[in-house]
């Protein structure tokens, strides 16, 4: 059996703690050592009302079984309140979660202003929000693990979640984007697209899939990745009912078609043909430069 992994010494910071997969962040990486913020508001799926009890209840569990953890309740918006309770409690931050999220499906055609908004904010701007915050405190350590949590639907879109397939794809851009930054500089900036139960899923699921997907499922590899010990970054990995995938973007060979040429010459079935021809040739780029060279080849 593989050596446990230690996080003795090491603070994390949990969005969206205080049930699901949050919950099992918190959870599983305190029993491993880590001190632990649990944040939550504490308001219901679509981000209305507030509450402490969520977030207070995940303290108990994981001080009962004898780990360190306190509890936040600011808005993921409020990235510098909730980076500061770690910082002012234990003196550092290794670790950011940036798991808090929630829900306002609509058609397009019947989404409100303010369902764009409000997702938007949780999801894209509680992700800046936080990670810009702890950023500076993981500069000046040299050290930290960011996760950022995407989803299917940002992947591959979803009926009805125009504003939440949004964000979630937004969030597997600017963590690449972060990873590039950070790497030099001792941080790493990873995506994970689970596949489990929770508030959120329950609306889109059925009860019978979601009696498969315990958020325990996919914790392990969220912690691994937490791990000093794990060196990838700009990582997007799907997980879910002891399932793992790595997502990676594929490009197909492509065609060069000498100017001049017009509408319809793309339209040309050999030209169509070559251009969406993935049997051969295709190629994976990690970056905007690797595109770019591929495309000048």
């Amino acid at each position: 059996m593989a050596k446990p992994l230690s996080f003795a010494d090491r603070v994390a910071v949990v969005t969206g703690a205080g049930g699901g997969l949050g919950r099992q962040y918190a959870l599983d990486l305190a029993k491993r050592g880590c001190k632990v913020v649990v944040n939550d508001l504490g308001g219901t799926f679509d981000g209305s009302g507030q509450s402490s009890r969520a977030a207070d209840k995940v303290v108990g569990e994981i001080t009962a079984a004898g780990g360190e953890a306190i509890a936040n309740y600011n808005s993921v918006t409020d990235g510098d309140a909730i980076i500061k309770s770690a910082v002012d409690k234990w003196g550092r931050v290794d670790i950011l979660i940036n798991n808090a999220g929630i829900l306002r499906d609509r058609s397009l055609a019947k989404m409100t202003d303010e369902d764009w908004k409000l997702v938007v904010d949780v999801h894209l701007n509680g992700v800046f929000k936080c990670s810009k915050v702890a950023w500076s405190f993981m500069l000046k350590q040299g050290y930290g693990r960011i996760i950022n949590v995407s989803s299917a639907s940002g992947l591959y879109g979803n009926y009805g979640q125009v504003n939440y397939s949004m964000v979630k794809s937004g969030i597997v851009g600017m963590t690449k984007s972060m990873a590039l930054e950070g790497k030099k500089r001792g941080i790493l900036c990873n995506v994970i697209v689970p596949v489990a139960a929770s508030r959120m899923t329950e609306t889109v699921m059925p009860p019978d899939l979601l009696s498969q997907l315990s958020p325990e499922f996919v914790s392990p590899l969220v912690v691994a990745m937490c791990h000093e010990t794990y060196k990838g970054t700009g990582d997007v990995f799907e997980a879910g009912a002891g399932w793992f995938a790595k997502v990676l973007t594929q490009r197909s060979r492509g065609v060069t078609v000498k100017w001049p040429y017009q509408p319809e010459d793309l339209l040309n079935e050999g030209i169509q043909k070559t251009m969406t021809d993935f049997s051969r040739d295709a190629v994976y780029p990690n970056s905007s430069g690797e595109a770019l060279m591929s495309l000048m080849q």
